[in-house]
């Protein structure tokens, strides 16, 4: 429907530059057009005449110089005939208010029904590659919830991201190297050497969850794991550190990717940090900074002039002690995916992060590769709180000190897990509340919406066991009976969800998804709770259950979005 009223005042602003109203060569203004906050002053508003009469003020000696208001007038004077619009007033200084016919809402229900699974999808995206990477935990241990929250973040931004048109790769980058890898490795050692975590020889950075004691049982017992599709088979040496690393590292990558399973995530591409040094692509990045004369040696150390793109300091790439410091494999890292072919990169990470990613921005920017300047765009989130009882729950026996993902698919299922975890912007604080998550009841609103569709589906069953038979056809050319205030709310409702899955890719927040279900789901419930649809009238019968089968079908689809089933029982 926006797009239908833009394009109906771009055709007044066209007829305003025939009859010379408007200068032939305006630039024109990045005019919105919005939904209304109150019906009272319709559906949609534009700010287009404020805009514009601005732009013409400063455009060209001898244009009109019409206030907004005037300008307004003859804007709407210029508006082609159309079937759309039903009425438009001026408000203000010159907003112009757009009220939409009944026709307009009846054809958006025809659409959604021929349409089906694909209503609300576009093309925006023109098939352009991006790479969404998210989660990326060490695998030195199974999924903590903040782990969750990332994952239900990264896969609902793919989801929206493929419904706008673009080519998504999902990509996980492990952390394979460094010195958490290392304490995995020696943590499962002691436990293979019977030494447990209350042992004053314990590692003092071991890890002390059950899942470092099922490793070393399983390492011992010379078991076989597949991770990623490489089989890596345990020696079952106790003294041989290297081979216990390899073990544990593919066991818990294997236990995370079933954590995720159960979770609904899968992915396109699993990068290993030790591949860019196996490769050769950490001492290539170093090379090419060098030769791009962004580098100076100071005290023994290789540092990049990060200033110089915006960093508050400049920073070590490489240590006195011939290491490299953490945010050069960053470097690296991104650099592959420009060369992958990734024309948009976008990290999703923990808020803890945040103090690296200038002067990866800024790495990139040294290689003077052509990466843009945004390049990659990143996606924060804040910690998750955990609830139950009205208390705050820390440790899982399994982890040993954090709440698993996997405690809380156990708990709640997996579409309660996922729906809480979307539910919030990504940058705010989280609490989940257990106890809220398993009832069933209208303050749930994962319960809430998914009984929506399902009393859709019983609506339906009911018809022929009460005699009435079901012709959406015939109710599609009678949408004009639907007269009342809930069906001209639910109406309304329904047309948001093109533009919303839009804006929610746009800005990278699939939360408004989350929300906005809700609220479809609060305006088809309150008319289920006023009306029958089950009447005599066949007429009126047919077109309520076309307006609620069309309910169903946009609630299935804002569901699939999330990654979340939309039930026919519940």
């Amino acid at each position: 429907m926006k797009e239908q009223l833009r394009e109906l005042v771009l055709q007044a602003i066209q007829t305003l530059q025939d009859d010379a109203t408007l200068p032939t060569d305006l630039s024109l203004p990045g005019f919105v057009i919005e939904r209304a906050r109150s019906r009272e002053h319709g559906d949609f508003a534009s700010n287009v005449a404020m805009l514009l009469a601005k732009h013409v003020l400063s455009h060209a000696e001898g244009a009109v110089r019409a206030k907004p208001r005037e300008l307004a007038e003859k804007l709407v004077a210029a508006l082609p005939t159309n079937t759309l619009v039903e009425k438009v007033e001026i408000a203000g200084p010159g907003f112009i208010n757009f009220f939409l016919a009944a026709g307009a809402y009846h054809a958006e229900v025809r659409r959604i029904m021929a349409e089906g699974d694909v209503y609300g999808r576009s093309t925006s995206g023109n098939g352009k590659t991006v790479g969404v990477e998210f989660v990326s935990a060490n695998p030195t241990g199974p999924l903590h919830v903040g782990h969750g929250r990332a994952a239900a973040i990264g896969d609902c931004l793919s989801r929206l991201l493929d419904a706008t048109g673009w080519n998504v790769k999902r990509e996980f980058y492990y952390n394979d190297a460094g010195v958490q890898i290392a304490n995995l490795a020696i943590s499962v050692q002691a436990r293979a050497r019977g030494i447990t975590p209350d042992d004053s020889s314990w590692p003092e950075n071991g890890y002390r969850g059950d899942y470092i004691a099922d490793v070393a049982r399983a390492y011992l017992d010379c078991e076989a794991v597949v991770a990623d599709g490489e089989t890596v088979i345990a020696a079952g040496d106790v003294d041989d550190l290297d081979a216990i690393r390899r073990f544990a590292v593919a066991s818990l990558r294997r236990e995370q990717d079933l954590d995720l399973q159960a979770f609904g995530v899968g992915f396109d591409t699993y990068f290993l940090e030790s591949s860019l040094y196996s490769d050769g692509k950490v001492e290539e990045t170093v090379r090419e900074l060098i030769a791009h004369g962004h580098t100076y040696e100071d005290g023994g150390a290789l540092w990049l002039r990060t200033t110089d793109f915006g960093d508050d300091k400049d920073r070590v790439m490489r240590k006195s002690d011939g290491t490299y410091t953490y945010f050069l494999p960053d470097v690296a890292y991104h650099l592959s995916k420009w060369q992958r072919g990734y024309e948009r990169a976008i990290t999703e990470l923990g808020s803890d992060h945040h103090g690296s990613l200038a002067r990866v921005k800024a790495g990139l920017q040294a290689l003077d590769c052509g990466i843009p300047k945004g390049w990659p765009e990143y996606v924060l989130h804040q910690m998750v709180t955990v609830m139950k009882g009205g208390e705050e729950v820390k440790i899982s026996k399994r982890a040993g000190s954090y709440v698993t993902l996997r405690d809380l698919i156990d708990e709640v299922g997996k579409d309660a897990t996922r729906y809480f975890l979307i539910s919030r912007k990504s940058d705010s604080q989280l609490v989940f509340d257990i106890d809220l998550a398993r009832s069933q009841s209208n303050d749930n609103p994962v319960y809430y919406i998914q009984y929506a569709h399902a009393r859709v589906c019983s609506v339906l069953r009911q018809a022929p066991e009460k005699g009435f038979t079901v012709d959406l056809t015939d109710g599609l050319t009678h949408l004009a009976r639907l007269d009342t205030e809930h069906e001209q709310i639910l109406l309304t409702e329904l047309s948001k969800y093109p533009e919303l899955v839009e804006a929610a890719a746009a800005n990278l927040e699939p939360h408004l998804v989350a929300a906005w279900l809700r609220e479809l789901a609060n305006a088809f419930h309150t008319y289920y709770n006023s009306y029958q649809f089950l009447v005599e009238d066949a007429e009126l019968r047919n077109a309520r259950l076309a307006l609620v089968v069309a309910t169903r079908q946009v609630l299935k689809n804002g569901l699939d979005l999330l990654g979340l089933g939309a039930p026919e029982k519940m």
